[in-house]
């Protein structure tokens, strides 16, 4: 009989928790449209039927020819399937490359590029268009189509688990260690072109542990997954992963009203979604008045940038009472670093954010390791030629920890300027820039490459933009420098509420007038003396719909200034 993965495979722990209830539900899809009252019909995956089926994929590959190493680009869009792939090709010791399709085509193509897959795991129009560029895909012979396959070979994935079942006695799984290779994940390119982080199997692992114990996550919990990758750690955490009607690449336009649907008629004790979604949520629940719309829920996490305290107020009053509301801090190379809960937001730090003091991330999870350091734009190549900069002074945040990923393999040119040795050990230099409070907990002030310079005055941008955004009419704004590096002039641009656009040059003009009358009175504020109001929305990223591209709106703002 084929041997079981019982070593540092991440997917191992997919088979623990199969094996203590296959029959309870791993994943609920919509099946098509919703009833009259709101109810809906589902997919049903259980546990026992997510490991089988990711197990005869697994085979079905080996048995195919695929072998242990390789890499394998998943173009999948978000669902039971997605999951099942990515568990089946952890199984077989491949190497999953993780991309966000939203990111644009030249980016899209270039990181799949330079990851150098042997073959792509993809629906029938990634592979069309895979087909098309072959030339920049030279490697990639190993192709597995989700759906119709038509003229660019390979197998499709039915058949691939067909094979997979035929060679059940047959077919071992390969030997994982935890310090193998598990997967490429690209950051979302916020400052500059996306980058390839390996994660191991030893990655995955810690980041589970340290979220369950944490956030106090036990088997049997219900998930509204708004954020599709937080459904694989549901299932190794015995979590079931309720998949929202929404498009999880938009979640700022998310339908509140479907995730309340799903949410009442599974009970919902969990979701994880963007700042953008929560802020979403909250604006719908005022306008049609609900009374707590989330009953059932009591753990909601969200990540990607910092949420409000007024917005993570009015959040509490849709949820259940005791609820823990909780922002994890970090990004796609360390990831989680700190927390902080919405009570502690709402009383202390929240107030103090608004005051231009930065945002207070929380304190560090078990194991992590951290340090600001004095900011320096060059490469850094051991720890002994960073100066620490004492408690309260702002400097640039590097961390270490299990969790904390070691190298970039595609870009590897920015391991130098990221990746910092201390013998045995690595950091990494999270490129966010803050203090750290008497508390050990760490205040964030935006990241490095968007400070803006003036001659000897700095100016960061969560602190500047704090003062901006509690203008009521102020949904989000963005610090950027005309000109460059030291001689910089600072230039506000702001995205209004939908419906407090200005409608008219007048109002416009007295919009910018009290935005400037605001932060004259601010000692962080008084030196920005321009004020652009933005007819379009700021250009956030794909993923949380939450971090500005500041890079482009200064690449429009200085493009603009020299035409």
């Amino acid at each position: 009989m084929a041997e079981h993965p019982v070593d540092g495979n991440v997917a191992a722990r997919l088979r623990i928790v199969t094996a203590l209830a296959p029959g309870a539900i791993a994943i609920a899809e919509p099946d098509g449209p919703p009833q009259q009252d709101g109810s809906r019909s589902y997919a049903l995956t259980t546990f026992g039927s997510l490991d089988e089926r990711s197990d005869a994929i697994a085979r079905g590959l080996i048995a195919w020819g695929v072998q242990p190493g390789m890499r394998m680009a998943m173009l999948v869009p978000f669902g039971a399937s997605f999951i099942e792939i990515v568990f089946a090709l952890m199984k077989a010791g491949v190497v999953t490359v993780l991309v966000d399709p939203g990111m644009g085509r030249k980016h899209l193509v270039r990181c799949l590029s330079e990851s150098e897959p042997n073959g792509f795991v993809a629906i029938s129009k990634a592979q069309g268009v895979r087909a098309l560029l072959r030339n920049k895909f030279r490697n990639a012979k190993w192709n597995v189509t989700i759906g119709p396959r038509l003229f660019w070979g390979g197998k499709t994935l039915d058949q691939i688990a067909s094979l997979g079942q035929a060679s059940q006695d047959r077919i071992d799984f390969p030997r994982v260690e935890r310090p193998d290779e598990a997967a490429i994940i690209f950051t979302t390119g916020s400052t500059g072109p996306p980058k390839g982080v390996l994660y191991t199997h030893g990655t995955f692992h810690a980041q589970i542990d340290r979220i369950r114990e944490r956030y106090d996550i036990h088997r049997g919990s219900r998930d509204l997954a708004c954020f599709p990758l937080f459904g694989l750690f549901d299932a190794v955490m015995g979590v079931t992963t309720v998949i929202p009607d929404m498009d999880p690449t938009r979640p700022a336009e998310v339908n509140p009203q479907r995730l309340v649907e799903a949410a009442n008629q599974w009970e919902i004790d969990q979701a994880f979604g963007s700042p953008a979604l929560w802020n979403r949520v909250v604006r719908w629940a005022d306008e049609t008045r609900l009374e707590r719309p989330f009953p059932t829920l009591k753990r909601v996490l969200s990540a990607g940038a910092p949420v409000p305290a007024s917005t993570l107020e009015k959040l509490r009053t849709l949820v259940h009472p005791d609820a823990n509301i909780v922002t994890p801090y970090g990004a796609t190379e360390a990831l989680p670093i700190a927390s902080i809960e919405s009570r502690e937001i709402i009383a202390e730090t929240g107030p103090a954010a608004a005051k231009g003091k930065g945002t207070c991330v929380g304190t560090r999870f078990e194991g992590v390791s951290w340090r600001v350091i004095e900011i320096d734009d060059g490469p850094i190549e051991d720890l002994s030629e960073t100066k620490e900069l004492p408690r309260g002074k702002i400097g640039e945040l590097m961390v270490r920890g299990p969790m904390v990923t070691e190298r970039y393999v595609v870009r590897s040119d920015q391991n130098a300027m990221h990746k910092v040795r201390d013998g045995d050990n690595v950091w990494h230099r999270m490129g966010d820039v803050g203090y750290l409070d008497d508390r050990d907990r760490f205040w964030f002030c935006g990241r490095k490459a968007h400070r803006v310079t003036m001659g000897k005055r700095t100016l960061y941008t969560v602190p500047c933009e704090a003062i901006f955004n509690a203008h009521p009419a102020v949904y989000r704004s963005a610090l950027v420098p005309r000109g460059t590096r030291p001689s910089q002039t600072p230039v506000m641009i702001i995205e209004p509420h939908s419906d407090q656009m200005p409608q008219s040059a007048a109002a416009r003009a007295q919009l910018q007038t009290e935005l400037l009358e605001l932060a004259a009175r601010n000692p962080l504020t008084r030196r920005i003396e321009e004020i652009i109001i933005r007819d379009t929305p700021l250009p956030v990223d794909i993923r949380h719909n939450s971090k500005i591209f500041r890079e482009q709106l200064a690449a429009e703002l200085n493009g603009s200034s020299k035409g």
